[in-house]
């Protein structure tokens, strides 16, 4: 009995400490082989996937994505495009015909020819040795099992399949505007992600990508005068040589027509590769195990410097980031010329061109997509929006201290730089005052439409993609407002190391603000994320109490969203105070973020009550100026009420 009641009491704790620790992950293992005709732009190929269910349930289906069906006239991608493009948008955008078109991809799939479309044929698929009914869903193959699969266990999946890589339009694709030969991403039959919501088999109609972390194990058969690059560490660099090869040891290049590149990655979400015949490759180890790649069409001088540039920046930024975001934990990232601007894939991105906004941007993407792994489809602005963030900080980190020293950048570059700088200098808000302004002509707009609207359903392109960027980094800026700029950096760092490799989704994030803080936070979440409630507060009357004599001042919430309040007096002998007002919501108020002006916190704001006044204790004919919010990082709609000053 004694021995019944001890294993009760293990398997009790093994259950309890399980359901405490990570949230359960799905695992898999591929195995890929692929071999590209290069004449037809199609290839053939084999693919083994080890799949583990660590899930609580039994699979009766699978769902495998095939992205390259997208690209086909009349496909739920084309149909799309050209809906949205129907719409005309009232409010200014960068579309100079006014209509709502992803300007990359407009009506191009509707005109691709039989042999400029893509395709992704699974021409039989087996589970531990037998065959399955498979349904193709367009970009979706759904496989129905003939035996589930059981909680905690693995499954061996076959399949064989084909493909036609598509005239460029979105990302993946033949030819590209800059003349890259491949770009290919999306191209292999990817599994879907099952996760604690369940399967998240979303159809491919223009946005960005969720998936199993695992590990890749890729074999690519192409003509040798191709130079591929991608994700993954290149196991037979010796006997492919083109910059790969380890200089200590004796190239052993291959008597054959054909190269084949085999790269490995692990604990990764997804597998992205280029090729041309005209690349470029150059490279950089900086440090022990991290060695980073430059893959580009060498065009000229110029473009050899820029390319060059991208590693020397990479490089000088790189402690920063680790510092600020957390550990970067794979050996290799690839800065690789392709694709339709700029797309983030596991270990490399795609990029138009040596641009360093976009260079950064699609960098910071390994902590925020491949490494914390957000669901974009539910919540694309934790991605974009917190990488858009980060970008902006990171930019102004090499701004201010690197690039003026680059040996890349020539004198007239850096003139422009010079200006640059000191024009950043004088902007208050944390991020891009530009990104303020964008927010503010969305809310007016009359497109906004909540974050928590699934990125394919949103009804503009317009709302969709300022919702992801634009008020997706402002959810940020404004928790800096709100908490205080180190509180959020701490809280960063630490979101990063609890949820890296777990999915986190928003309610994640702010409980390791809410614990980093000591703030309760829900309230902002639900504000900013699930409704398009503005922020705008005015100030109201400065009186004199009959009383005690001195000013009473007012402040009136205008906006349906609440938030704490600064307000900063300014006297006429130069004193300053800044007044806090904590939100009663928060049950806390944040530290001062200044040590030269008198710091105040003044009772909570109840969010039931429209006004607030307080008393200050010098003559209201001392007063020079009352501002709201001085450093202007509150995203008030209407900041032209901000503000009262005393006329000379």
């Amino acid at each position: 009995m004694k021995k019944i009641l001890l294993l009760n009491l293990l398997i009790s704790a093994s259950l309890i400490a399980n359901a405490q620790a990570d949230r359960w992950q799905q695992r898999i293992k591929y195995n890929i082989e692929v071999q590209v005709d290069v004449s037809k732009n199609q290839f053939k190929g084999k693919q083994k996937m080890e799949y583990t269910n660590n899930s609580p349930d039994s699979l009766n289906k699978l769902f495998i994505h095939l992205y390259w069906n997208a690209f086909q006239p009349n496909s739920s991608m084309d149909v799309r495009s050209n809906e949205l493009g129907k719409q005309r948008l009232d409010t200014p955008s960068r579309r100079s015909d006014g209509l709502d078109w992803d300007a990359r991809v407009k009506d191009r799939i509707s005109k691709l020819q039989p042999t400029e479309i893509g395709f992704q044929k699974v021409l039989q698929l087996m589970v531990n040795g037998k065959k399955q009914t498979i349904i193709e869903h367009e970009t979706i193959l759904e496989v129905i099992l003939d035996k589930p699969i059981a909680p905690k266990s693995k499954t061996n999946i076959d399949l064989e399949f084909e493909a036609q890589v598509p005239k460029q339009i979105r990302r993946s694709g033949r030819d590209n505007a800059e003349g890259v030969q491949y770009s290919m991403s999306q191209w292999y039959p990817k599994m879907a992600e099952y996760d604690y919501q369940g399967w998240n088999a979303n159809p491919y109609v223009a946005r960005e990508f969720y998936g199993v972390w695992g590990d890749y194990d890729v074999k690519i058969t192409i003509p040798k005068n191709y130079l591929l690059a991608g994700t993954g560490v290149l196991q037979n660099a010796n006997t492919i040589g083109y910059g790969y090869e380890d200089a200590k040891l004796p190239l052993q290049l291959q008597k054959t027509t054909n190269n084949i590149w085999h790269f490995k990655g692990e604990n990764i979400h997804d597998f992205v590769w280029a090729a041309d015949t005209a690349y470029k490759h150059i490279s950089k180890k900086i440090r022990n195990n991290l060695t980073i790649h430059a893959v580009y069409k060498a065009k000229d001088a110029q473009a050899d410097s820029a390319w060059s540039n991208v590693l020397y920046a990479a490089e000088k930024v790189f402690p920063f980031i680790e510092k600020k975001y957390g550990i970067y934990p794979y050996p290799q990232y690839s800065f690789i010329q392709g694709g339709d601007g700029g797309m983030e894939y596991a270990m490399a991105t795609l990029l138009k061109g040596p641009s360093l906004g976009t260079v950064f941007h699609e960098w910071m993407h390994s902590w925020y997509q491949h490494i914390l792994g957000t669901n974009e489809s539910l919540h694309a602005w934790m991605d974009e929006g917190f990488t858009s963030y980060a970008e902006n900080e990171v930019m102004n980190f090499y701004n201010d201290n690197h690039a003026l020293q680059s040996p890349f950048t020539n004198n007239l570059a850096k003139q422009a730089l010079i200006k640059e700088i000191e024009k950043e200098k004088v902007k208050l808000p944390l991020i891009q005052s530009g990104e303020y302004a964008a927010y503010y002509k969305l809310a007016k707009s009359g497109f906004e439409e909540p974050l928590t609207t699934h990125a394919d359903h949103f009804n503009t392109n317009y709302a969709s993609t300022n919702a992801a960027y634009v008020k997706g980094a402002l959810f940020l800026s404004q928790l800096s407002y709100i908490m205080g700029d180190s509180l959020l950096q701490k809280t960063l760092l630490n979101y990063y190391n609890t949820w890296k490799f777990k999915h986190p989704n928003p309610n994640d994030f702010i409980r390791v603000a809410e614990k980093t803080s000591g703030l309760t936070l829900q309230w902002f979440r639900e504000y900013w994320v699930a409704t398009t409630k503005t922020i705008d507060y005015k100030l109201g009357d400065v009186n004199t109490d009959p009383t005690t004599g001195k000013p009473i001042v007012t402040i009136q919430r205008i906006g349906k969203m609440p938030m704490p309040v600064d307000v900063e007096i300014t006297y006429k002998d130069g004193t300053k105070e800044l007044y806090s007002i904590p939100l009663n919501l928060m049950y806390g108020g944040k530290p001062s973020s200044s040590l030269t002006l008198n710091y105040i916190v003044l009772p909570e704001w109840r969010w039931t009550h429209p006004t607030y006044s307080f008393s200050i204790n010098k003559k209201v004919s001392d007063i020079k100026k009352i501002e709201i919010d001085p450093l202007q990082k509150m995203a008030d709609v209407n900041k032209v009420n901000n503000k009262f000053e005393v006329p000379n």
